[in-house]
């Protein structure tokens, strides 16, 4: 019977290890510089642990021993901060474009490619690959500690496999292995609006409590573009569900008679709020739907006709923003989250979309429930790349703690 004990014992062990470097290096990662001294007291660990762990994270690479503050009396400290010569790898794949990027562990970003995302997954990886290697020959010889995905569809998350794209045209393809075959990196590969749910507890301190920033426990991250995304995070932790499929809240049938959708379903949500719905209405009212280029009209000229006193387009996008609102009904209801996170290029027309958004929230809310705050993510169309840049803290690190 000792054995079993010993297990356990060995396994606890392991947790505890695990949540205090967890806790050191986020408090590290969000109060630099900061001495030993304060990690121990804002951490509630003792020294010794804080030094340890100290230690093993700059034998690691992850943290730098910076300058000696000045105290009146007593021993100066000597302060930490993350190593900004550990970089990180991002990648966004979208139907239309995929971006590529190169950041650091502060999530500043070094330098990024933009390509046209090919048209079948195969071709997909050997662009992805190609921009990793130019990007990589940009680092200088900093180390490159991994690679995060974010992926338009639902994503097998222990196999690294996308399951689930209708809007991209990819399915069931392992994108983890080949690529980090080809690049000698590891790879990290999710749902994109799981990985800026994600971003937001990673990047976002969002609340003040007690003279501490925390981040928000219960949040859903909402991409819109030509889609509909959803990232739940609930008690502070990611939620993927059975096989990954958690969330997939774009492809809930609002109207069975509705317009076809991509999943091969009918009147899905995102037929009705997504960009590409605001472009159907705007081409049905008889509106020309070019540019004066002759492309066909993107959503981002969209917003920039309504913006110059367009009255379909405006009309077109209300019509959206009003669907966006009626959809997210599902998502209080459900979820009761503290806060919404809206990701995408509608955060630009935000006073138009934002107001209307809100309002048919409001319309059925609960009896006796608290509506959450909804919130664009605008940082310049950098949602989804800090989410992929999550991933690989994710990974090394766990969930960040509540509080830091």
């Amino acid at each position: 019977m000792a054995q079993p004990q010993t297990l356990v014992q060995t396994a606890s062990s392991e947790v505890v290890r695990d949540i205090n470097r967890r806790s050191v290096w986020n408090l590290i990662r969000t109060r630099q510089p900061i001495s030993r001294a304060d990690l121990a007291r804002l951490s509630g660990l003792q020294r010794s642990t804080v030094s340890l762990i100290v230690e093993e994270l700059i034998d690691e690479g992850w943290v730098l021993e910076g300058p000696t503050g000045r105290l009146p009396r007593g021993r100066r400290p000597t302060f930490l901060r993350l190593n900004e010569e550990r970089l990180i790898v991002g990648v966004v794949v979208r139907p239309l474009q995929t971006t590529v990027a190169l950041a650091d562990v502060n999530g500043r970003f070094l330098s990024r490619e933009v390509l046209e995302t090919p048209p079948g997954p195969k071709a997909g990886m050997q662009a992805i690959v190609s921009a990793i290697r130019r990007l990589s020959r940009t680092a200088g010889g900093k180390i490159i500690e991994g690679v995060g995905i974010g992926l338009p569809g639902r994503v097998n998350h222990s196999a690294g496999t996308l399951v689930f794209a209708p809007n991209l045209g990819w399915r069931d393809c392992d994108l983890r292995g080949p690529i980090s075959q080809a690049t000698g990196l590891e790879v990290e590969v999710e749902n994109a609006a799981n990985a800026c749910a994600l971003a937001a507890v990673w990047f976002d301190r969002l609340t003040e409590h007690a003279g501490r920033t925390q981040a928000v426990p219960n949040l859903v991250a909402i991409t819109v573009s030509e889609g509909i995304g959803t990232g739940i995070v609930m008690n502070g932790q990611l939620v993927r569900g059975f096989r990954g499929m958690a969330g997939e809240f774009g492809h809930v049938p609002l109207d069975p008679h509705g317009p076809p959708c991509a999943c091969g379903s009918r009147g899905c949500w995102e037929v009705f709020a997504s960009n590409r719905a605001a472009l159907r209405y705007y081409q049905q009212s008889g509106a020309a739907s070019r540019e004066d280029g002759g492309a066909t009209l993107a959503f981002p000229a969209l917003l920039r006709r309504a913006e110059q006193g367009d009255i379909r387009a405006g009309e077109a996008l209300d019509r959206m923003a009003r669907h966006l609102g009626q959809g997210m009904r599902m998502v209080v209801a459900g979820l009761a989250p503290e806060r919404i996170l809206i990701i995408g290029d509608l955060t630009a027309a935000w006073p138009r979309f934002g107001p209307l958004i809100e309002a048919e929230v409001r319309a059925q809310a609960l009896p006796g429930g608290s509506l959450p705050q909804v919130v664009p993510v605008h940082e310049d169309g950098q949602g989804r790349m800090r989410g992929a840049i999550a991933l690989v803290f994710q990974k090394r690190f766990g969930a960040p703690d509540a509080a830091s």
